[in-house]
């Protein structure tokens, strides 16, 4: 009887626990540690290992196209489904663009009274103007492609965003007939998100190289202006949870902005520990149900589909971020310009994807609409990485609670709202109002 093989050791299994199943945050605060310190040691000689955060650059830049064009052809064929937001939908979804354009305004405006970005010192990235030489008429009319192929090669986002819009609009023409093609989209688009997961995994790696050059090449002093982007996104999200949103609900809605405010505090949290839309979900609807007595027909329309529109947060960190990039490159933007990060800032938040740090991929489309190469937008994406966790549980909070505020007033305005319930006078179902069951943090 031959004794049974020794089993080898699973190393598969242990890269996994010990690196995969590692949040993406606890690798990366590590990677830009040590690439700050061996920045300071080397100094210039630092520089050298510029090479491993050129291969995250140049991983990022390859997605940015191919994902904005998918993932808007999707979201806007997806929101065109009569299932999902049946009547409501046209007034839900200017709603939804609407509370998006005013977060990401005050993000630029926060951007202009703040200036984080000036002062600041990048890698690679000197001052330079804005390509010049176009007026307004011609910057509107190059938003229609003459060759959508290469708009796409070229990364003109305005053109790829306009493209996107008509091609879905045309395939939601089509009808049932059009299935096949919708599933292909809708694949196409989950096939982005995972490459974007597989490239954020080499983002510890570019992290530690783009942090050793930037520090061996400038020193300390380059990380001064990061606590100034972190202070304006903090102004910004209580700006737009503490007054647009309580003012919503006050004028639109004409309900109490303090209910809303206690009332939703549980998905709030459920929003910032996780920094997840989709895991606040389940708490959203039990709040919205319980708590602020709307109707199943919002709770199974209006609730779901915010999930992956409701972006207040995204759009005004994004319009926040492209200040702070335009301002640490050197450049003084015109109005128009501005104007330009406002709308286009606010429409890619509306297609946003659903996972951690899409912001900073929205940010190198915003930019290249006003000139700066997807290169410099890049190494912005690599500088500011390493703080992005705790922005991106900031801004989720808003997100988690525009759909919230929205989906109130449509509920308001539809009819399929308990006042009583939502002011504390009556219970839902016959029970006791709160959210019995619902999990809270640390659950």
């Amino acid at each position: 009887m031959t004794a049974a093989p020794v089993p080898l050791p699973d190393k598969r299994g242990w890269l996994r626990r010990h690196w995969f199943d590692v949040p993406l945050w606890k690798r990366i605060i590590p990677a830009f540690i040590l690439g700050v310190a061996v920045g300071v040691f080397y100094g210039e000689d630092a520089t050298r290992l510029q090479w491993m955060g050129d291969i995250f650059v140049r991983l990022a830049r390859m997605l940015v196209a191919p994902l904005i064009f998918f993932t808007i052809t999707a979201g806007v064929i997806g929101m065109g489904d009569p299932k999902r937001l049946g009547s409501l939908g046209v007034r839900a979804l200017l709603l939804f663009a609407g509370t998006a354009l005013v977060a990401a305004t005050i993000g630029v405006a926060l951007g202009l009274i703040l200036e984080p970005g000036v002062g600041v010192s990048l890698l690679g990235a000197k001052p330079q103007t804005i390509n010049a030489g176009r007026t307004l008429s011609e910057q509107l009319l190059a938003i229609i492609p003459l060759n959508p192929v290469q708009a796409l090669a070229d990364g003109d986002m305005l053109a790829i965003i306009f493209f996107a819009i008509f091609f879905a609009i045309a395939v939601l023409t089509l009808g049932s007939r059009a299935q096949p093609l919708n599933d292909v989209i809708g694949i196409a688009s989950e096939a982005m998100m995972k490459m974007i997961i597989f490239v954020m995994e080499t983002a510890p790696f570019g992290v530690f190289g783009l942090m050793a050059a930037v520090v061996g090449a400038n020193g300390l002093g380059a990380f001064v202006n990061v606590s100034l982007l972190a202070l304006g996104t903090l102004a910004g999200c209580a700006i737009q949870l503490l007054i647009v949103h309580t003012g919503i609900i006050a004028l639109l809605a004409r309900l109490s902005p303090m209910r809303y405010l206690r009332g939703a505090v549980d998905a709030l949290v459920v929003g910032f520990s996780t920094s997840s839309s989709s895991a606040s979900l389940p708490v959203e609807m039990a709040i919205a149900e319980k708590q602020f007595g709307l109707h199943k027909t919002i709770l199974s329309t209006v609730l779901p589909v915010g999930v992956g529109i409701a972006r207040d947060g995204t759009a005004m960190f994004v319009a926040l971020l492209s200040v702070f990039a335009i301002q640490a490159l050197g450049i003084t933007p015109t109005l128009t310009d501005l104007a330009l990060v406002v709308a286009v800032s606010t429409l890619l938040a509306l297609g946003a994807p659903p996972i951690p740090s899409a912001a900073m991929f929205m940010m190198a489309a915003v930019l290249s609409v006003v000139g700066i190469s997807d290169a410099q937008a890049a190494i912005i994406v690599g500088f500011i990485l390493p703080f992005d966790r705790l922005l991106d549980m900031m801004r989720t909070v808003i997100n988690v609670s525009t759909n919230m505020v929205n989906a109130t007033v449509m509920a308001r305005w539809s009819g399929e709202i308990d006042v009583a319930v939502y002011d504390g006078h009556a219970v839902a179902g016959g029970t006791k109002a709160g959210v019995d069951g619902a999990p809270r943090q640390g659950d």
